[in-house]
Formats: structure tokens, C-alpha cells, sequence
């Protein structure tokens, strides 16, 4: 199927599209449901529920809905715009008769200065970096059919499988030196977990023993194991519905409804038989770190497609406008509400500011969560009342194109 000629929202600066910009603004506030559990407890948390913090009652639902709802379904969200993103900045650098490639490689470069910045000095979680390095690699794919691009996006996708499922079949081989280490980042001892804590309670400067070696270790293990495969092949799934006009509301409701439906009952399905397994393994290092992990790690696409299909649904409907503008203009400014999200946290758990990480419940996690995004979509609607871009968005800008930019919006 060839390009769609792109609908633009055209009272909007750059010729913004609105469905792009409320699917944006969804996931970049929907990430914080598993952030925050990043920001607020220690690192084996995220992936072994079970490792630290009551998982009982209510906490234990909370994490729950949040596996199932959020875990990889956003995150996906954002690089499949991100890949089309890539594609609408080349077209648009085209038509003003630039070089694109030196225009998207300079852009990146500057997200990776970004990037690191946020993940050695305000929180190692960072995704940024992996955004730039692949974003890199998938500009070279741009020109690509659709159909070649959804092929190319599956073999990247199924590399993680094929690592964690040899992995987990071959764990009875390993050298017992390499299963222990497995061990302590899937159940640290009571001293990691010590370290831990009292590094992010601690002033900035103590918080880098446990940030520093978290961003390296995310930005090179963890980076060739499973987030190059994972983004990469988000990317050119997203430029591949971008050609497809899947993004931009263009196909008919059925199609979002069908889209809508199938994601959302068999994405939900694997998941929810991933999390009743690794329960019942007891959350096993064995099982839940290999096998177990891969019914998220395939299920959360089809959630992620589901998704898409509901807010494209909204945003063809003449309903919601207000919503539709709402969470638009949290969307434009994605890049610093992602920051400023980021910086919040900092505040509230570590030890430059009221240094509760450690200390705080699931259930009360996402109590911190719900008030952060009224902030965002208090803030963002009213700075883009008087400003083209939010502030990194306007930066980012200036040193991609390295000149200066409008930011006011004239009267």
C-alpha cells in the first residue's frame, strides 16, 4: 500500500498532527505508572515483584494492573512515534530543501547528550540514549515499503525471544559463578539492597554509586540483550503504519475498532496467563527471568495495538475536543514533561529532596503518580498558550538546526 497524503491539524505551528500528538501525550503520562516504580525502589524491584515491598492486598493489585496495563505498552507507544517521527522530520526537511541526513544524525547526536545528561545526573533510567543510537540505525530503512519494513521490524523483535529462551534452557549449564551473579540482580542480599537505599537517600553526589553503574549497565548489557532489538524494531513498525496512515486517524473505524478489540482481548490474555505462571513459580529466577518474561514481551505489542486503535477511534470522533487538545499539547511537549516528570520524582524520593525512596508502597506510588500528571496537564496547555514549543522541544530544536527559533507565539 502506498503513502497516505497526511490530514494536518493546521492550527497548530510546523503543521502538527493531532492524532500523533495525542497519542504522545498518552504515553509520555502513562510511562510514569512503571517509572515511578523505578524512582522509588530499588532496581531488582521492577523486575521481582517479590523482591522488595509488601506484595499483599491492594499493593499486590496495584502492581498487577500496572504489569498488565502499562509494563512495555507505552514505552512501545513512543518508539513506534519515534520511528515515524523519523520519517515525518525527513519529509518536512525535504520540502524546506535541507539535508535531512545531516539534520536527523545532528538531532540525534544532541538527544544522546540529552540522554546521558538525564541518565548520569538525574536518573539512570533513561531512555533517551536508546533512542538516539537506534534512531540512528532505522533512518537507514526510511525509504523502505511498508510490508519490508513490518518484516525487518519482526526479525528485530524476535531476537530477545530467541536470547532469553536459550538462555533459560540452558540454565543448568552455567558456571555456578555466573548463576549466582544472575541471582543478585534478580534477589540481592540484604547488603545490596542496603547500599541501594542509602546511596539514593543520600546527597547527589552519594546517589552516583548506585546511578552510575545503573546507566552503564542498562546502556551496554542490557542495550545489546534486549532494548536495541525491542526499540529498532518499534521504530520501523512505526514507520510502517506512519506510510500506512495508521497513525494519523486516516483508516475507517472499523478498522481501529477490529484493531482495538483483537490487541486489547489477546494482548491482555498473554499477559494475564504470563502473570498467573510466574506466580505460580513463585517469581523463580529460573522461570520468571526467561521464560516468564516472554508472555509481556509479546503480549504488550498487541496491548500497544490496542491502544492505538482506541485513541485513533477518539480522535476521528467529533466527541472530546477538549480531551483531544488536552492531552495534545502534553504531547508537544513530551521531551520536557518526560524531564520534568524525572526531575519531580527526584525530588520526592531521592536525598536532595525529601529522600523518601525506600519508604513508599505501591499503592501510594501511584497516588504520586496521578498528582504529577495533574501538574503536566495543568502546565502544558498554559505554557503553549504563549510558546510554539515546551523549553527542551524549543532547544533541541536550536541545536539541530543550529539557529535560532522562534519560541513567542505573536498576538
Amino acid at each position: 500500500m502506498k503513502s497516505l497524503n497526511i490530514p494536518l491539524y493546521s492550527s497548530l505551528p510546523d503543521k502538527r498532527i493531532l492524532s500523533l500528538d495525542v497519542l504522545r501525550g498518552v504515553a509520555v503520562l502513562s510511562i510514569l505508572i512503571m517509572n515511578i516504580q523505578s524512582f522509588s525502589m530499588i532496581g531488582a524491584a521492577y523486575i521481582n515483584p517479590t523482591t522488595y515491598g509488601d506484595l499483599t492486598g491492594i499493593n499486590k493489585w496495584v502492581w498487577i494492573l500496572s504489569h498488565l496495563i502499562a509494563n512495555e505498552k507505552f514505552m512501545s507507544i513512543f518508539s513506534i512515534l519515534f520511528g515515524a517521527g523519523v520519517i515525518l522530520f525527513t519529509e518536512r526537511a525535504i520540502e524546506k530543501s535541507r539535508k535531512p541526513a545531516a539534520l536527523h544524525y545532528r538531532r540525534m547526536f544532541w538527544l544522546l547528550i540529552f540522554g546521558l545528561m538525564h541518565a548520569y545526573l538525574i536518573w539512570y533510567g533513561d531512555i533517551l540514549v536508546n533512542y538516539s543510537l537506534c534512531g540512528m540505525l532505522v533512518f537507514l530503512f526510511r525509504k523502505m515499503a511498508p510490508k519490508k519494513l513490518v518484516l525487518f521490524a519482526t526479525l528485530f523483535f524476535i531476537v530477545p525471544i530467541i536470547f532469553s529462551m536459550a538462555s533459560g534452557l540452558t540454565i543448568q549449564y552455567w558456571p555456578e559463578e555466573s548463576y549466582n551473579q544472575n541471582m543478585q540482580s534478580w534477589l540481592p542480599d540484604v547488603e545490596k539492597i542496603t547500599h541501594e537505599i542509602a546511596g539514593m537517600q543520600g546527597n547527589w553526589i552519594e546517589q552516583m554509586s548506585v546511578r552510575v553503574p545503573g546507566a552503564i549497565f542498562l546502556e551496554t548489557f542490557l542495550f545489546f540483550w534486549m532494548s536495541f532489538w525491542r526499540v529498532t524494531s518499534m521504530m520501523l513498525l512505526g514507520m510502517a503504519l506512519y506510510k500506512w496512515g495508521v497513525l494519523s486517524a486516516r483508516r475507517s473505524e472499523l478498522f481501529y475498532l477490529r484493531m482495538t478489540l483483537i490487541g486489547l482481548t489477546a494482548g491482555y490474555g498473554i499477559v494475564g496467563v504470563g502473570i498467573y505462571e510466574n506466580f505460580a513459580h513463585d517469581w523463580s529466577m529460573d522461570y520468571s527471568m526467561f521464560l516468564g518474561s516472554q508472555f509481556n514481551y509479546i503480549g504488550s505489542i498487541l496491548v500497544t495495538f490496542g491502544y492505538i486503535g482506541i485513541v485513533m477511534l477518539v480522535c476521528k470522533s467529533e466527541l472530546f475536543i477538549k480531551l483531544k487538545r488536552l492531552f495534545s499539547s502534553v504531547g508537544k511537549m513530551a521531551f520536557t514533561n518526560y524531564i520534568l516528570m524525572s526531575l519531580i520524582a527526584m525530588f520526592i524520593f531521592y536525598g536532595n529532596g525529601l529522600g523518601l525512596f525506600g519508604q513508599v508502597e505501591r499503592s501510594v506510588q501511584i497516588l504520586i503518580v496521578i498528582v504529577i500528571w495533574i501538574i503536566i496537564l495543568i502546565i502544558s496547555p498554559l505554557w503553549l498558550k504563549k510558546f510554539r514549543y515546551g523549553p527542551l522541544e524549543w532547544l533541541w530544536r536550536v541545536l539541530s538546526y543550529w539557529r535560532k527559533q522562534p519560541m513567542k507565539i505573536e498576538s
